[in-house]
């Protein structure tokens, strides 16, 4: 068996628009921190012990002198490799109340995996369903219910540099279309967004006014409930199809996207 990752790391040294923060306590500092926060946790009687040395936990009372790491992360949902549940796409999906992250069926997230390459499509065009039929035809492959379709545009190759999050083409809605009504629930793609870049579909809609060329890929998730994977990478290291899809979500209470750990499974 032979396991290839399919995810990006959470970097904050990498460009992101919404910055990460991340506070690290390496082993003899967060033994330093956690001796003062015990000795506060005991009352003014306990800081005074710690402040004066009789009673005193610091990284130095720890084997090798060394305590625990720590670390603290401050990111959004969407940082790095993610699922999308429709509770992001809206409140309600298919008439009821969508399904947040934690609500996800475990057995979407697992599944035959097929890539289909849509690499021909340049920045902010729209991969339609003539080019996923044409993919589908090129690797003599026919979409079964449960399938995990990932689409391979060769974006993530930008990861690290600013053009990652403008130098993509999208699907329209009726490419997702194509794919939610063949019985796939979960769509994943080696781009930023699912959708075309932010200003592409800003600047159609004050072109023509029509609100349909805003995230028409995310929000058709409320006339059918799907989810999609965002900012995959290396799908051009794994076959067409012939693997197993693992992308199952951190379980994040009342979240509506959240991290994965994607990865394609070769017998």
């Amino acid at each position: 068996m032979k396991i290839i990752d399919l995810s990006l790391p959470i970097d904050e040294t990498a460009p992101e628009p919404h910055p990460i923060e991340v506070t690290r306590w390496e082993h003899r500092s967060g033994g330093d921190r956690f001796g003062w926060r015990w000795a506060k946790g005991q009352g003014l009687k306990g800081r005074l012990r710690h402040l004066t040395g009789r009673q005193r936990i610091t990284h130095e009372s720890f084997p090798q002198g060394q305590f625990l790491s720590l670390e603290w992360l401050r990111a959004t949902g969407h940082t790095g490799t993610h699922i999308d549940a429709p509770y992001h796409f809206g409140p309600e999906s298919e008439g009821k109340a969508a399904m947040q992250v934690a609500d996800i069926p475990l057995e979407w997230c697992y599944g035959n995996g097929v890539v289909l390459d849509v690499s021909h499509r340049q920045p902010a065009e729209f991969v339609t369903p003539e080019d996923i039929a044409q993919a589908l035809d090129k690797i003599s492959y026919e979409i079964k219910p449960g399938d995990i379709v990932l689409l391979r545009t060769g974006a993530d190759k930008l990861w690290g540099t600013p053009q990652y999050f403008f130098k993509f083409p999208g699907l329209g809605r009726e490419a997702v279309d194509c794919l939610v009504k063949q019985g796939v629930r979960v769509i994943g793609v080696d781009t930023f967004s699912l959708d075309r870049p932010l200003k592409a579909m800003l600047g159609d809609y004050l072109r023509t006014g029509d609100n349909g060329y805003l995230w028409p890929a995310h929000f058709y998730g409320r006339d059918r409930a799907y989810c999609h994977v965002e900012r995959l990478a290396n799908l051009d290291q794994i076959p067409a199809h012939g693997f197993k899809v693992a992308c199952f979500p951190i379980k994040v209470l009342r979240f509506g996207a959240s991290w994965v750990r994607a990865v394609a499974i070769i017998e």
